[in-house]
């Protein structure tokens, strides 16, 4: 199990079910270990690595995806309802769509950018699988992607605090 503190909070990760030694070196270097492994196991290495990775950014800088709505004739309305994102309107329907925010993302309107949205937080899986669920939720099966291009997309990915180093 993994605990990362840092300025913004606290993230914890259970890696109980890969079969290898994490070990603290120093202040700075985290040694991970796999003894006889295969290919497989290999992989897992730098999977691990890059989570560890994506947890420090996250307690350090946090996570940001910005949002767009695109439509051609009815115009997409977003709104947050408690812990719910509420996608109304999409391509003149009348059933509002209900995405669920996962622990620890936060949704803002952007007040300066019309039609667009933030989603940030200091854990990158549930701010992505947000993303990702409100881009499926408006995901038409029924038109040619071609032609209809109406939904909700993720136009930019990245740190919420820039810093410069």
């Amino acid at each position: 199990v993994v605990t990362v503190k840092g300025p913004r909070g606290e993230l914890n990760r259970s890696f109980t079910h890969m079969n290898m030694d994490l070990r603290k070196k120093g202040e700075k270097h985290i040694q991970v270990d796999v003894w006889f492994a295969k290919r497989k196991q290999l992989a897992c290495v730098r999977t691990v690595c890059s989570h560890i990775d994506n947890m420090i950014v996250g307690v350090t800088q946090g996570f940001c995806y910005k949002m767009r709505f695109v439509y051609s004739h009815f115009p997409i309305n977003v709104s947050l309802s408690g812990k719910n994102v509420e996608i109304r309107n999409y391509l003149g329907e009348k059933l509002v769509r209900r995405v669920k925010l996962c622990d620890g993302v936060d949704y803002v309107r952007t007040a300066d950018v019309k039609d667009q949205i933030e989603l940030s937080g200091n854990d990158i899986n549930a701010v992505s699988l947000t993303a990702a669920n409100i881009q499926q939720t408006t995901k038409d099966v029924t038109h040619d992607i071609r032609k209809f291009l109406d939904g909700i997309y993720v136009s930019w990915k990245g740190n919420a605090e820039i810093t410069e180093a």
